[in-house]
C-alpha cells in the first residue's frame, strides 16, 4: 500500500492518469482548449468534460497551491491541464473551466 503523501503527489497522480489514458497535455489559448501536441485541433467549453480534479498544497507555503484537471473531449481525446490555485491562478484556464462547469458539465467523478 502506498504512503498517503506519495499517493497525493502531483507526479504520482499524473502517472496514474497517464496509465488511465489521460495522455494529452492541454493548454488554453484564445478561449479554446488544445493539446500541446496538436495545435490545429481546438475545443470550445461545450466540447469537453471535467472528469476529475486534484488539489495540491505546497509543503512550506500555502500560496504554492495548484490544481490538476483530468479532461475528456467529445472526440475521445483525454488529457490534463493544471493551474495555480488561488492568487497565482491562470485566468485563461480558470475562465475556460468555469464555462465548462456553467454549461452543466460539472465533475462526473467516478465514471469512466
Amino acid at each position: 500500500m502506498q504512503d498517503k503523501e506519495e499517493e497525493r503527489s502531483l507526479t504520482s497522480v499524473e502517472r496514474k492518469l497517464n496509465q488511465e489514458g489521460y495522455t494529452a497535455d492541454f493548454v488554453v489559448t484564445d478561449g479554446r482548449l488544445h493539446a500541446m501536441s496538436d495545435d490545429k485541433k481546438t475545443y470550445a467549453p461545450e466540447d469537453v468534460t471535467i472528469v476529475d480534479f486534484y488539489r495540491f498544497e505546497g509543503e512550506s507555503n500555502p500560496d504554492d497551491m495548484s490544481i490538476l484537471y483530468a479532461i475528456e473531449a467529445k472526440d475521445g481525446v483525454k488529457g490534463t491541464i493544471s493551474s495555480a490555485f488561488g492568487t497565482y491562478a491562470d485566468t485563461d484556464v480558470d475562465e475556460f473551466l468555469k464555462k465548462v462547469e456553467d454549461l452543466g458539465k460539472n465533475l462526473v467523478k467516478g465514471t469512466k
